[in-house]
């Protein structure tokens, strides 16, 4: 039987533990408690891709608070974030390269052949499935305003 990805990060877990890596016990714990949360929310066992979401959504917001710990000067607090992304993100899909998401973006457009950006949502919406978790929001939405434009 395949292991599940929930089950990959809590055996990493528990590894961490026994190698007294607290950084990645703690990165791995918290998300492991953000798992189980949505888990309960949801009122049923999650898929790899609903994990990975969870995942995606903390390296959100550990990029938001980079931006703000750079803003503050706190050097020692975005080196602290970026190893705790570096340990999330062996859990997520290969990430596209801009290039390549201007490409599916541009071929998109293409093929909806939208009328301006009254269509924006609809481009948006349907890029965002073809990338499915490995393209930032942020940049899909860039590139969008761009050739709509």
């Amino acid at each position: 039987m395949e292991t599940s990805l929930f089950q990959k990060i809590t055996i990493d877990s528990q590894d961490a533990r026994k190698n007294h890596d607290l950084e990645k016990l703690s990165v791995l714990q918290l998300a492991i408690s953000d798992i189980k949360n949505e888990k309960i929310n949801k009122r049923k066992e999650l898929s790899d891709e609903e994990v990975q979401n969870v995942l995606t959504k903390q390296v959100k917001q550990l990029n938001d608070a980079i931006k703000d710990f750079e803003r503050g000067g706190r050097e020692d607090l975005v080196n602290k974030s970026k190893k705790e992304i570096e340990i999330l993100t062996v859990y997520l899909p290969t990430q596209m390269t801009a290039e390549e998401l201007e490409q599916i973006v541009k071929k998109i457009i293409t093929e909806m052949k939208p009328n301006g950006q009254g269509d924006f949502g609809r481009v948006m919406g349907t890029v965002m499935k073809e990338v499915k978790g490995r393209a930032d929001g942020t940049m899909v939405q860039e590139f969008v305003k761009k050739y709509l434009g």
